[in-house]
């Protein structure tokens, strides 16, 4: 009787993980490398030393214990990539509070369900960024602001927000300047801190990310220090990542790509990490890469195609890098190639994963034959792990068989805050999480993903979930119905397509009218870009709506060449 092989895997590793706190471990790192590049952020201006950073994390720590913040407090983030967003993850960490993630593309609607929903304290926000301005929402959302003493909010819509930190060197009614706020450090001693941070456990739950939900509404991922910790550091170990190591870093901090493969994969290896930029813009990373003669670089594949595509390419000596992330989507085979050649990154390495998960799962190695690297997700990281099961029986489906991807180990998230429905859902009795994503295992553990079984859009490395989309498209008040479904798009991947039913005698509601509609209440890039009017949707017998046909339709009417 032949034996069946089994879609399961697990990452053996003699490295063991780490049983530490991200505040003790960064305190390790500063000491040890202490005269190291920590940090470089290029638009502010910021060249600092893990002695100078580990001064800057310390004092703000202080400052937040000063203004009232406790173990297991909420501490909200909202702001592009600099150098106070890196302070305040590893303050907040030292102090025990949660970092509460939030988009900088984040508008009125989403911003006052992250904050209520985490039921933050305190806020820390620049004060505008592009096109939206962070301070004229929150006076909007919270009008009590502009006349509170600051740290004394008492404010109808958000009601356990107390203060609100702002990035500005400006003073602005209700708010702390950080540079105010750090001053209050001087207050608290250094014994005090130590108090607090030896107290702080590495189980503890020290991040919530936003991630959206197939309900409509985000749901917060809970993440210790033991995930993503671990995460950051054996992403890196994946690397060979060393204290000699120079990271450039475009992608968001808000995202587990850049705050924990990021910034945690650098700091718990003594690597530099340097921002070109406060949000992605391929030139400043060329510009950075030749400047700080850079040895690693992340993005999306989007991010790369942009920057092998743009004008001034070869002015640019990028001679110096070797290594990196690409992750968000499988690279397309000449885009891996150019990245080898013309980027120089012979060992760069494609990474999966999702938030949940803090966030990888699997990862190629630089040693993989180059089909594997541009075909799969690669084999399952160490301390993991992985199997494919049916999602019908729950069984594990032979290798080769398409399954649902399911992921174990120290990775996983603690839960969704304040959502133990949501949680019971993604991970099973067993702690498998589920993640919702079809793929092949092959018979050397190597994994193609090759769906999805929910609806997921992924457009330029942003996840994307309809259902949130059409939940608030549902408030128009002459939408009857909508679904918000996912088209192949050259540029990002995918582009949104909204199909709209308009209620009975409505006026004229155009594509621009909705888009209109959208602005400022939604992030941009969930906006759809296409909408199409109808009387009704494609259904099956027993009246199910078929996404499926509707995407066959507008890709046929939007003349689109499918690449599925």
């Amino acid at each position: 009787m032949k034996t069946i092989n089994l879609s399961y895997t697990n990452g053996v590793s003699t490295t063991p993980l780490l049983g530490t706190t991200i505040g003790d471990k960064f305190d390790e790192i500063a000491h040890r490398f202490a005269d190291n590049d920590a940090l470089i952020v290029r638009h502010q201006k910021i060249r600092w030393t893990y002695a100078e950073l580990a001064e800057k994390v310390e004092l703000a720590a202080k400052a937040f214990i000063a203004i009232g913040v406790e173990p297991g407090d909420r501490v909200g983030m909202w702001s592009p990539n600099c150098a106070e967003w890196t302070i305040t993850q590893f303050a907040t960490a030292k102090v025990g509070a949660i970092l509460v993630n939030i988009n900088p593309a984040y508008r009125l609607h989403e911003l006052e369900y992250a904050l209520n929903q985490s039921e933050a304290k305190y806020l820390v926000t620049a004060d505008s960024f592009k096109s939206s301005d962070y301070r004229g929402m929150l006076y909007e959302l919270a009008p009590e602001l502009q006349h509170a003493a600051v740290g004394a909010l008492e404010s109808t819509k958000l009601n356990h927000l107390k203060g609100v930190i702002n990035l500005d060197s400006d003073k602005h009614a209700g708010m702390w300047r950080w540079n105010d706020f750090v001053e209050l450090g001087a207050g608290v001693s250094s014994e005090h801190l130590k108090s607090v941070q030896s107290a702080l456990q590495a189980d503890d739950a020290i991040n919530i990310q936003y991630t959206s939900g197939t309900t409509g509404f985000p749901k917060g991922a809970t993440l210790s220090h033991h995930n993503i910790l671990n995460n950051g550091f054996f992403v890196a170990e994946s690397m060979n990542l060393t204290d000699q190591d120079r990271m450039v870093i475009p992608v968001p901090l808000y995202h587990c790509f850049g705050m924990v493969m990021g910034n945690l994969g650098c700091v718990t290896h003594g690597a530099t990490m340097i921002y070109p930029s406060d949000a992605f813009e391929p030139q400043s990373v060329l510009e950075t890469v030749e400047a700080e003669r850079a040895t690693a670089l992340y993005g999306v594949p989007t991010m790369f195609i942009a920057e092998l595509e743009h004008p001034e390419f070869d002015k640019y000596d990028v001679s110096t890098l070797r290594t990196g992330i690409m992750a968000g989507s499988i690279c397309p085979a000449e885009v891996m190639k150019a990245v080898n050649s013309k980027l120089h990154m012979k060992e760069v390495q494609i990474a999966y994963g999702m938030t949940e998960t803090s966030p990888v799962s699997t990862q190629t190695a630089a040693s993989d034959p180059f089909e594997k690297q541009v075909t799969t997700v690669g084999r399952t990281q160490p301390h993991l792990e992985t199997k494919l099961v049916d999602p019908a029986t729950g069984h594990t489906v032979p290798r080769g068989e398409i399954g649902e991807l399911c992921t174990r180990g120290y990775s996983v998230m603690l839960g969704y805050w304040n959502n133990p429905e949501a949680t019971s859902n993604a991970i099973d009795e067993a702690r498998w999480m589920h993640t919702g994503d079809l793929a092949i295992m092959d018979d050397e553990g190597y994994i193609q993903i090759v769906g999805r079984i929910k609806d997921m859009v992924i457009r330029g490395g942003e996840n994307i979930y309809p259902k949130e989309i059409e939940e608030f498209l549902y408030t128009h008040p002459h939408i009857s119905d909508v679904q918000v479904i996912g088209v192949p798009d050259k540029r990002f991947g995918e582009e949104l397509v909204a199909w709209v039913k308009l209620v009975a005698n409505a006026p004229e509601v155009s594509a621009d009218d909705l888009k209109e509609f959208c602005k400022g209440q939604i992030t941009h890039f969930k906006i759809p870009k296409h909408f199409k009017f109808t009387d009704s949707f494609p259904m099956t017998v027993t009246g199910k709506i078929q996404k499926f046909k509707m995407r066959e339709i507008s890709i046929s009417e939007l003349e689109i060449e499918s690449e599925q």
